[in-house]
C-alpha cells in the first residue's frame, strides 16, 4: 500500500509539473507577442517604427534615412480655418509638405489648393469621399482615386502620384489599383493623432520625440497642430533636419 501511495504521489507531482511547464510556455508566448506589438508603438500610442512587407506594391511607411530629411504630411477634408496659418508657418521656416486632399474638399476649395501648389508644396490623393478603401472593391477604389486624380489635374495641371488611404485602411484591391495607375500607397512612421487628442504639447511631442531622418509624420489641419507647428519645425531645424515633400523623401536620388 505504501508503494502504491508513493506511485500516486509521484504521478500527481508529474502532472502538476507538466501543467506548470505548459502555463509558463503560454506566458512566454504572450510576452513575446506583446513585445512585438510594442516595438511599433512610441510614446502616447503614436507609431514611430514602421514595417512593410517589402513587395513592390507594398505601402511606404518611411522615406530614405540617408539624408537629413523628414516629411510632415497633412490629410485634408476639413480645417480650412487653420490651413492658412499652417501654410504661413511652412513658408516662414522654408519647409515643404505634402497635402493629401479629399476630392470633394478640393472641389470646394480651389483657391487653397492653388496656394498649396504655388508655394511649392505637393498635392496628393486621399480619395474622393473618405471611404474605407479596405472594404471597397477594385472598381470602387479605382473610381475614388481616379475621380480625385482627374479633378486635381484639372485644377493644377499635375496628376497625383501618391495615395494615402483614408484612416490608413487598405487591402489588396487598393494596392492593385495604385500599382496599375503607377501610384504609391503612403502610410506613416508616426502619427500625431491630432484629430483626436486636441493638445498642443502632446502633438509637439509626438512629432519630435526621438525623431529620425526619413520619417513620415502624419497630421491634419487642426487648431492645435497649427499652434504646435512653429515649434515642431524649429526643433527639426535645430536638429539639422529639413522638412520636405513625401515624393522627395522617398526618392532614391537627391
Amino acid at each position: 500500500m505504501k508503494l502504491v501511495g508513493k506511485s500516486l504521489n509521484s504521478n500527481a507531482k508529474e502532472r502538476r509539473l507538466s501543467a506548470m511547464i505548459e502555463i509558463l510556455s503560454d506566458c512566454a508566448i504572450v510576452v513575446m507577442l506583446v513585445s512585438l506589438c510594442l516595438i511599433g508603438l512610441g510614446d502616447n500610442g503614436a507609431y514611430n517604427t514602421a514595417f512593410s512587407s517589402g513587395g513592390e506594391n507594398s505601402p511606404i511607411y518611411r522615406g530614405e534615412n540617408t539624408r537629413a530629411e523628414v516629411s510632415v504630411m497633412f490629410n485634408v477634408y476639413q480645417g480650412n480655418e487653420y490651413l492658412e496659418s499652417i501654410l504661413d508657418t511652412l513658408k516662414a521656416y522654408g519647409a515643404h509638405s505634402t497635402f493629401f486632399v479629399g476630392g470633394c474638399w478640393a472641389d470646394d476649395n480651389n483657391a487653397l489648393v492653388q496656394r498649396i501648389v504655388d508655394e511649392g508644396h505637393e498635392i496628393a490623393n486621399h480619395g474622393y469621399f473618405h471611404k474605407d478603401a479596405k472594404s471597397l472593391s477594385y472598381n470602387a477604389n479605382k473610381s475614388e482615386i481616379v475621380a480625385t486624380n482627374d479633378l486635381i489635374k484639372a485644377m493644377t495641371g499635375k496628376t497625383p502620384t501618391l495615395f494615402a488611404p483614408p484612416s490608413g485602411s487598405y487591402g489588396k484591391d487598393v494596392l492593385s489599383v495604385c500599382s496599375d495607375l503607377g501610384m504609391k500607397v503612403i502610410m506613416w512612421s508616426r502619427d500625431t493623432i491630432d484629430w483626436r487628442d486636441k493638445n498642443t504639447e502632446t502633438i509637439y511631442t509626438r512629432a519630435t520625440d526621438k525623431i529620425e531622418a526619413g520619417e513620415l509624420i502624419l497630421a491634419h489641419p487642426t487648431y492645435n497642430t497649427a499652434e504646435a507647428l512653429p515649434d515642431i519645425l524649429k526643433y527639426y531645424k535645430e536638429s539639422g533636419l529639413t522638412a520636405v515633400t513625401v515624393s522627395q523623401i522617398i526618392s532614391k536620388t537627391v
